[in-house]
Parts: structure tokens; C-alpha cells; sequence
């Protein structure tokens, strides 16, 4: 590997509803990002791939953060 070439982006994606009752191809794609059950989290590459998927099921997965930026970002309105 070069030293000019950059670490690579992540982000975290979280399962937010259940795959029960889904089209096959939806759950095709929840295993293919590694989710499992619902509140799973997996880091992966930020890739245009990956935001394709997650754009395929957006009622059953979202991203919830960069995972470079360490904590959790916090909703607007909420306190510590």
C-alpha cells in the first residue's frame, strides 16, 4: 500500500424493523449488510454500494453514523 492512500470512510448501519413477512429480495439485501435482528448494528465501507442498499430498504435499515466519528451523533433537541 502507497502512504498517500487515505483510511477509507465507515458508517454505521442499524437494523430498524423486521425482515417477517418481507419480499425476498429485502431480506436478501439485510443479509448481504449483515443485519440479523432488529437493532443489530454493522460498520461498513462507505461505498456508493452499500448506500445502494441501504436506499433499497430505507423502511428497514438506516445508517445511523460516520463510525470514524467514534460516539453517536446526537438528534437535534436532545440533552446529555
Amino acid at each position: 500500500m502507497s502512504k498517500k492512500a487515505k483510511k477509507a470512510s465507515e458508517i454505521r448501519i442499524r437494523q430498524v424493523r423486521s425482515a417477517i413477512g418481507r419480499p425476498r429480495n429485502q431480506r436478501q439485501v439485510l443479509d448481504s449488510l449483515g443485519l440479523r435482528r432488529i437493532r443489530h448494528e454493522v460498520v461498513r465501507l462507505d461505498t456508493p454500494a452499500v448506500r445502494g442498499m441501504v436506499a433499497k430498504i430505507p423502511h428497514l435499515a438506516e445508517i445511523v453514523a460516520d463510525a470514524s466519528a467514534g460516539a453517536a451523533e446526537m438528534k437535534p433537541g436532545e440533552e446529555e
